[in-house]
């Protein structure tokens, strides 16, 4: 079987794969890199911010503060 990079793979989640000290270094780097930048700090901020927001929601729902809106099916005439 040869690698085509146009098809999609699956893999067991136990599996284990080595990186080189190369390897590990890009990726690290990498990552250190985008996440150092202005929209990466933006992007984390809304994500802790919309964390907040759901954790509101679900304290909410399960005080009874916020109700659930039952949608009514549409009647034809």
């Amino acid at each position: 079987m040869n690698y085509d990079a146009n098809k999609h793979y699956t893999w067991n989640s136990e599996e284990s794969f080595t990186l080189s000290g190369g390897e590990f270094g890009l990726i690290l780097n990498t990552i250190r890199a985008i996440l150092s930048t202005e929209q990466a700090a933006q992007i984390l901020l809304a994500y802790r911010a919309g964390e907040t927001l759901e954790k509101l929601m679900a304290e909410g729902v399960e005080k009874g503060t916020i109700k659930e809106i039952v949608e009514q099916p549409n009647k034809e005439e």
